[in-house]
């Protein structure tokens, strides 16, 4: 039976209505500073840590919970006779469920510009201290460290008493789980990266990894809640997703994250297959698809928009293996019904992607780098051709740029009027990656502009441009043989602007 309760939190959400349903149950409370102060102002009386334990708060708060009327009280062995003996002995009264959130170090940190000495005053140390203790000691102990977990557990209470073993198991695993990601998140701040602790959350075990012999499981961050991401995507229907389906719908959801203006975008082993802007985002699909059905057939499709009825419709006459939004039109949820296997992620709110890092195992190791979030616009492109862009030449050339950062290196994107006709991906050289954009467009790129996601070795792959009329490009310059790269250019009247950025995909 739950008698005592320990209640000191930082995150105060819920906490009042949790302490009234404990004390309203007969349960004792202890607590301490304003957790106290907001208990009484509700109510609710409170008794004083610094009474219980016959020692004043001292430091500044700092020393309040650190004692062995406390720690003792929450790891004492209910059925050993010696710890029960003692803790008779030294009037140490049990307390059987203890309610603990932690100093926002983690929000403390990621403000622009925080002091060292802010930050160190954000290391809780009696928190996680009390947390650990009664983790360690759930078979007696109940430990709540998550707002989310307060209506559970209280109506848990109210009905038996008591939890059961399983939940304060469950309960001491969530514990365990936040104190190592606590832990590092203060030695990934306080190293500066000399070292680096990654703690995920598994979500699911998956049937196989990219190859069926491959065992893998998918997880998630703990620090993105409430972002568009496939982790946080409610799944409206269709078949378990495959290790491959996660990274196409990531990838997917990186590219259309890209535009403000409605999106589409095709995806197919990573790859994009077909993107457009539009208007509209039913002008968009259809511009989308255009840009390679064929690759299109058993891809991804990912919207930055609605996806409307209407759509709905024309998907489900073809084979797609998923398709993610930020929301579904009611009817086409139900439209998508015809196709039970067909996965539909609702997404949320899709935001331009926030800056954070990539991780990639290497043997023996594992390598970390910054997302590329990097925007360029119209005031970054540098003109080096006598020619300049037209106002319709520019948004392309942006547009382009902002889709061959999502193709894999070599890439090569030739773009029309807010849509792809051609994209040349992976291929060993730049000029491959040219030859395969114009054999994609099937003789649409006359018009197009041509985005390279880095700068051109020789001047062989403007020549070939230029003999599929090709009126402008986009490239970040830095090649050695930039002035005779350029000189081709302005040989064939076609213009070059320059970013500055590469944008390589590996």
């Amino acid at each position: 039976m739950i008698k005592r309760a320990l209640i000191s939190v930082s995150n105060k959400d819920g906490i009042v209505d949790f302490a009234k349903g404990l004390y309203d149950k007969g349960v004792e409370i202890l607590s301490t500073g304003g957790t106290a102060k907001l208990l009484r102002d509700n109510g609710i009386d409170v008794v004083d840590v610094s009474d219980y334990t016959g020692h004043p708060e001292m430091m500044d708060g700092r020393v309040k919970t650190l004692h062995p009327k406390i720690h003792g009280a929450i790891l004492a062995l209910r059925d050993n006779p010696d710890h029960m003996k003692a803790a008779e002995e030294h009037s140490i009264g049990m307390i059987d469920l203890v309610a603990v959130n932690l100093y926002p170090f983690e929000e403390t940190v990621q403000k622009q510009g925080v002091a060292l000495e802010d930050a160190v005053e954000q290391i809780d140390i009696g928190g996680p201290s009390m947390l650990r203790s009664a983790a360690k000691n759930f078979r007696f102990v109940t430990v709540v460290t998550s707002p989310a977990d307060y209506a559970p557990i209280l109506k848990e209470i109210q009905d038996n008493g008591d939890t059961s073993e399983e939940t304060r198991r469950r309960l001491a695993e969530k514990v365990f789980e936040r104190t190592a990601e606590y832990d590092s998140a203060i030695a990934n701040y306080l190293t500066g990266g000399k070292t680096k602790h990654i703690v995920v959350q598994k979500i699911s075990d998956l049937r196989y990894g990219e190859n069926p012999h491959q065992k893998a499981g998918f997880y998630k961050e703990y620090n993105h809640a409430g972002q568009a991401c496939i982790p946080n995507a409610e799944v409206l229907q269709g078949k378990e997703l495959s290790y491959n389906n996660i990274m196409d719908a990531d990838g997917a959801l990186s590219l259309v994250r890209e535009f403000d203006k409605p999106c589409v975008a095709f995806i197919k082993h990573s790859n994009p297959c077909g993107i457009a802007v539009s208007k509209n985002i039913n002008d968009a699909f259809i511009n989308a698809y255009e840009g390679d059905p064929k690759s299109a057939f058993g891809g991804v499709i990912a919207f930055n928009r609605t996806c409307t009825a209407d759509l709905a419709e024309i998907i489900t006459g073809k084979f797609f293996e998923i398709v993610l939004a930020p929301d579904f039109e009611p009817d086409a949820i139900e439209t998508f019904k015809k196709k039970p296997n067909l996965r539909v992620l609702r997404l949320g709110d899709i935001k331009p992607e926030e800056a954070g890092e990539t991780y990639r195992k290497v043997s023996g190791g594992l390598l970390v780098q910054d997302l590329d979030v990097k925007r360029i616009t119209r005031e970054n492109l540098k003109v080096v051709t006598k020619r300049a862009p037209t106002d319709q030449e520019i948004e392309d050339l942006l547009f382009g740029w902002h889709v061959v950062k999502h193709v894999k290196s070599n890439a090569i994107v030739f773009a029309k009027n807010g849509m792809t006709v051609g994209i040349g991906a992976g291929q060993m050289s730049r000029v491959d990656a040219v030859e395969l954009a114009i054999k994609k467009s099937l003789n649409r790129e006359d018009g197009s502009v041509m985005a390279s996601d880095a700068f051109f070795p020789f001047p062989d792959s403007v020549e070939r441009a230029a003999e599929r009329k090709i009126t402008a490009i986009i490239q970040p310059g830095g090649s050695i043989k930039d002035d005779e790269v350029i000189a081709a250019a302005d040989k064939a009247g076609i213009v070059m602007v320059l970013t500055g950025t590469r944008a390589f995909l590996h």
